[in-house]
C-alpha cells in the first residue's frame, strides 16, 4: 500500500517547528471581550500558519499484512459507540476508519475474511450498557474498537472486563479511565492529563493569552479536561463556569465572560453545545481567542456555529490524517467522499493492531488481549505501546484552527 511512502513536502519536525516558531500574534492582549484587542473569529490577527505535510513512520504496520493470514470465517471485530445522537459524527469518523482497515485486510487476505459488526450507543452512558452487553455476548467477536466517549467508557468498562474482551478506544480521554484496574481497556491516544497542559501552553505561548475564561460541560470528558487545563493555566484563569448537556441558551455564562474581558475562552466539552455556545458568544460581541478541544474539532462544529466558527482553534491528541494522502484517498471510498475526520486514523490504527494479532494466529479473546498488552510497533498515526494500565507511552497533541470553513492543522503542540 502506498501509505508506506513518507510524505516529504516538509519534514514534520522542521515544518512544525517553523510553523510555530514563526507565529506572531500582535492582536492578543487584555480586554478580549466586546471590543478588546484580542481577535479570533476571522479577522486574522492571530495567525498560526497551517502545515501542509507530516512524516509517517516508514515501518508502520498496515492492515493488509503479508497476505498469508488464515482464520475462521466467523472471526469478527466490532465497533461499539455512537452512530446516532448529538455528537455522532465523532463516532462515524472512527468506524469509517475501522471499515477501511478491515476492507484493506480482507482484500489482501483471501483466507482470512474478518467480519465487522457495529453497535450504536448514541454516545450516551445510560444507553451504552445494552449494546456493550450484546457485543460481549457474541463469542465470535474477539476485539472491539471503541467506545469513543469517556462517560460511556466509564459506564461499560466492567462489562468488557468480565468477559475478557479487549477494546481500544481511539477517542475517550478522561485520565481516570485507566485507574479502574481494567486489564482489557487500552487508550489509543494521549489522555487529558496530556491534552490539558498542552492546551494551556498553546494558549499562553502561541496565542499569547494572559487571561483565559474556562467553561466546561457536565460530561466526564468535559469535567476532567476542564480541570486539567485550569490547573495548568494557573494564575491565567480569569474565571470558570459550567454548562449542561443539551443546553441551548448560554446567555448567563456569556454575560460573565463579557464582564471578565478575557483574552481567550477555553470550552471543554463536545460540539453539540460548543457550537451554539461559540455562536452566541460571538453574537454578544466577543472578539477574543476561542479554543476548544478534540470534542469540538469536527466539521459539525463549523456547520452548527456558522460564521462564528471562523478563527476558532482546537487541540487534539490526534494527528491530521488528511495529510497522509494514501489514507485519505482510501478513507473517501468508505465515507462517500468525506475527508478523514477527528480520530479517523486512530480508528484505523486501532483496528490494524487487532488485525495484526488475528493474522498472527491470535484468534481467541485471551490470545488477542495478550497480543495488545505486549504490542510495540508503529502505526500510521503514532507508535503503539501500552503500559500496564493501558496508556500509550509517547502521546502527541496537535493544534488546529478553522480557516476558510475548513479545519487545518497548525502543528504539534505537546
Amino acid at each position: 500500500m502506498a501509505s508506506r511512502k513518507t510524505l516529504t513536502t516538509l519534514a514534520a519536525g522542521a515544518a512544525i517547528a517553523m510553523a510555530l516558531a514563526s507565529c506572531a500574534n500582535p492582536g492578543a492582549g487584555s480586554g478580549g471581550a466586546s471590543g478588546g484587542s484580542s481577535d479570533a473569529g476571522g479577522s486574522g490577527r492571530v495567525n498560526l500558519p497551517a502545515i501542509s505535510s507530516i512524516d509517517t513512520p516508514k515501518d508502520a504496520v498496515l492492515p493488509k499484512g503479508d497476505g498469508k493470514a488464515t482464520c475462521d470465517a466467523s472471526t469478527t471485530l466490532a465497533y461499539v459507540g455512537a452512530q446516532t445522537g448529538p455528537n455522532a459524527q465523532l463516532g462515524v469518523n472512527i468506524y469509517n476508519g475501522v471499515q477501511l482497515a478491515i476492507n484493506e485486510h480482507n482484500a489482501a487476505n483471501p483466507n482470512c475474511q474478518v467480519q465487522f459488526k457495529k453497535f450504536d450507543t448514541e454516545g450516551d452512558p445510560n444507553k451504552a450498557t445494552g449494546p456493550v452487553t450484546q457485543a460481549v455476548s457474541e463469542n465470535n467477536i474477539v476485539g472491539v474498537v471503541g467506545l469513543p466517549f469517556s462517560g460511556e467508557s466509564k459506564a461499560t468498562g466492567n462489562i468488557f472486563e468480565q468477559k475478557g474482551l479487549v477494546h481500544i478506544t481511539p477517542a475517550a480521554t478522561n485520565p481516570t479511565l485507566t485507574t479502574n484496574g481494567w486489564k482489557t481497556f487500552f487508550r489509543g491516544l494521549g489522555n487529558d492529563a496530556v491534552q490539558g497542559p498542552a492546551a494551556a501552553e498553546f494558549l499562553k505561548t502561541k496565542l499569547e493569552a494572559k487571561k483565559v475564561y474556562v467553561v466546561q460541560d457536565d460530561s466526564d470528558y468535559g469535567i476532567g479536561l476542564g480541570e486539567s487545563t485550569s490547573k495548568a493555566l494557573g494564575d491565567a484563569v480569569a474565571g470558570t463556569d459550567k454548562v449542561t448537556t443539551g443546553q441551548k441558551d448560554f446567555s448567563a455564562v456569556i454575560s460573565k465572560i463579557v464582564n471578565a474581558k478575557p483574552d481567550a475562552v477555553f470550552y471543554s466539552g463536545y460540539y453539540a453545545e460548543g457550537a451554539p455556545f461559540q455562536q452566541q458568544l460571538a453574537g454578544k460581541g466577543y472578539t477574543g481567542v476561542f479554543l476548544g478541544p478534540d470534542g469540538l474539532k469536527d466539521d459539525q462544529f463549523i456547520k452548527q456555529a456558522g460564521d462564528a466558527s471562523d478563527g476558532a482553534y482546537f487541540t487534539c491528541p490526534c494527528i491530521p490524517g488528511e495529510l497522509i494522502s494514501s489514507f485519505s484517498d482510501g478513507y473517501k471510498k468508505v465515507s462517500n467522499g468525506a475527508e478523514p475526520g477527528t480520530y479517523s486514523i486512530e480508528g484505523y490504527d486501532a483496528a490494524t493492531v487487532l488485525l495484526a494479532g488475528i493474522d498472527g494466529g491470535k484468534n481467541t479473546r485471551p490470545a488477542l488481549l495478550d497480543w495488545v498488552k505486549t504490542y510495540d510497533k508503529d502505526g500510521l498515526s503514532k507508535h503503539y505501546q501500552w503500559d500496564d494500565k493501558g496508556e500509550l507511552a509517547k502521546p502527541d497533541v496537535y493544534g488546529y484552527k478553522v480557516e476558510g470553513g475548513k479545519i487545518v492543522p497548525v502543528g504539534k503542540i505537546g
